[in-house]
This record gives C-alpha cells, structure tokens and sequence, in this order.
C-alpha cells in the first residue's frame, strides 16, 4: 500500500482535546476503509501565515498513513464537509520515518534549552 502524510489544522475555537478527539474520528474512518494510520501528532495551536475563512490561529495535526488511494479520496471528501477542519494537505511519500517530525525535534529541543536555564 502507498505511504501519505497528511496534516490538517482544526478551527481555533476548538480545545485541545477536542482537535485530537477529531484525529481519532478521522482515523477510524481511515480503518474503516482498510487503511492504517502508523503515527499522530499534535502540534499544538499555532498561528496562520495568513487569514484562513476568518481564523488567525488553527490547530496542527500530522498523521502518517498507509492505505489505498480510495481511502485517502474518501478523508479528503469528509474533511471537505467537516465543518471543524480549515485546511488539510495530503502528500504521498516513499518511506515513513518512525522518528518524531521535524517539528516535534524542534520543540524538544526548545523545551531542553529552557529546562537546562533553570
């Protein structure tokens, strides 16, 4: 099965939880249509480039996901008509790392630099 990394970012008025509580939603519709998502993370609320239908801020989530195109057509074609999700970008990759993103290292690495301050 081809390998995707999808990320998408939920409206800002939701909670934490609730945004992760969506990538379990979105995630059972990937196992319902025979896909496998192998990793999630949530990057937390962050602020947008750019002014996105009306929101300044948006929560991130990144999964790894191995499945059929089919599977793919069909989470892109729910997050189309979910209202709590403002965009969301799939790209197939050869190989997913098992390692964390280059965005958790970063903010590891910033927690480390604040921990050795103290």
């Amino acid at each position: 099965m081809p390998y995707y990394e999808h990320t998408f970012i939920a409206r800002p008025d939701l909670s934490g939880t609730q945004a992760q509580s969506l990538a379990e939603e979105l995630t059972k519709l990937i196992q319902e249509n025979g896909g496998e998502v192998k990793k999630s993370e949530y990057w937390g609320l962050r602020t947008l480039a750019y002014r996105v239908k009306k929101n300044r801020k948006g929560h991130y989530l990144h999964m790894n996901v191995e499945a059929p195109a089919s599977t793919i057509f069909e989470l892109e074609r729910n997050e189309r008509i979910h209202d709590d999700v403002i965009r969301y970008l799939t790209v197939k990759v050869d190989d997913h790392d098992d390692n964390p993103s280059i965005f958790m290292q970063a903010r590891n690495s910033r927690d480390d630099r604040r921990r050795d301050r103290n």
